[in-house]
């Protein structure tokens, strides 16, 4: 958490500097691997956003969204996109992680368009209490 109170996530266990945008190596945790990735195909940093939305969903739901006993069923269930939205998920919350778990990695909404979506400013200054 830094001075103004903003929570950041990071993860550098695969971190790399390339000079390329484009990387092609397997490496995360299953549940959160992009459908490029589960195919062998390159990634940019789309595939951020796709791991924001998993992450997004968990927090909600408290499972990740493509979750199942054999690991090929969660490969299919990444590379078709198939995952539930409980009875009760806040709207605003469906609306951000679709745009976030889309299959084409071009049409994933970026930081700054998550930053700007309305169920994220309607809560972004909500107050935080620690006791």
């Amino acid at each position: 958490m830094d001075h103004r109170g903003h929570v950041k996530i990071a993860d550098f266990g695969w971190s790399v500097h390339a000079p390329s945008s484009r990387r092609q190596t397997m490496c995360g945790t299953l549940d959160y691997l992009p459908p490029e990735m589960v195919e062998s195909r390159p990634y940019t940093a789309s595939a951020d956003m796709w791991c924001l939305g998993v992450l997004c969903y968990e927090f909600l739901v408290g499972h990740p969204p493509f979750e199942a006993k054999e690991q090929a069923v969660t490969y299919g269930n990444i590379t078709s996109v198939k995952y539930a939205i409980p009875v009760g998920f806040p709207e605003g919350a469906r609306d951000l992680i679709s745009k976030l778990l889309q299959k084409d990695a071009t049409k994933r909404i970026t930081t700054a368009d998550v930053c700007e979506h309305p169920w994220i400013k309607k809560y972004r200054d909500y107050p935080i209490h620690f006791s």
